[in-house]
C-alpha cells in the first residue's frame, strides 16, 4: 500500500469515527491513528530514496552521453587529422570532421535534453505526490487537533438551584 493509499485510509478512518453528540468532533483510537501515521511516515523515506536513485541514474546517463560525445569528437578529430594529410581531400575532410563533431554535439545535447525532461517529469510527479501527502497529513493533524480541543472541552458547571418549597396557604 502506497503513501497516498495510507492517507486515504486515514481520512476514511477519521470520517468513520463515532461522532461526539452536539459537535463536529469525533472519537478516534489515538493508538490506532498514531500507528497509521507512523506507517505513512515509514513509507515516505522510501519514495525519497527512489527519487535520489532517479537523480543518480540521470547523472549516469548524462555522463555516458558526454563520454560518448567525447569519443565521437576524438574520433572525428583523428579522422580529420588523417584526411588533412592527404592533400587532394583536405577540404572534404574538414567538412566531414565538422559534420561528425556537430552530430556528436547535437546527439550529446539531445541526450541531455531527453534525460532532463525525464527527470523533470518524474520529479514533478513526485512533487505532486508529496504535496498531496503533506496536505493529507495536515488535514489529519488539523482534525486530530480539533478532536483534542473538543475532547478536553468541559462546559462550565451550572449552579445548582436550591429547591425551595412552595409556600402553602
Amino acid at each position: 500500500m502506497g503513501p497516498l493509499d495510507r492517507i486515504e485510509e486515514l481520512i476514511a478512518y477519521v470520517e468513520a469515527a463515532k461522532a461526539v453528540p452536539m459537535s463536529r468532533a469525533c472519537r478516534v483510537d489515538r493508538g490506532e491513528l498514531i500507528a497509521m501515521l507512523e506507517e505513512l511516515q515509514a513509507e515516505l523515506p522510501a519514495d525519497i530514496r527512489r527519487s535520489e536513485v532517479m537523480l543518480a541514474e540521470r547523472d549516469k546517463i548524462i555522463s555516458a552521453g558526454e563520454k560518448e560525445a567525447e569519443r565521437i569528437i576524438a574520433e572525428g578529430e583523428g579522422e580529420h587529422a588523417r584526411l588533412v594529410s592527404q592533400h587532394e581531400i583536405t577540404v572534404s575532410a574538414e567538412h566531414e570532421a565538422s559534420r561528425i563533431i556537430g552530430e556528436a554535439r547535437e546527439e550529446a545535447q539531445r541526450l541531455r535534453d531527453e534525460v532532463d525532461e525525464y527527470v523533470d517529469t518524474t520529479l514533478a510527479n513526485f512533487e505532486q505526490f508529496l504535496q498531496r501527502a503533506v496536505s493529507g497529513v495536515e488535514r489529519g493533524r488539523d482534525k486530530m487537533h480539533a478532536l483534542r480541543e473538543i475532547g478536553t472541552f468541559n462546559p462550565p458547571e451550572q449552579e445548582e438551584s436550591e429547591e425551595k418549597p412552595l409556600p402553602q396557604f
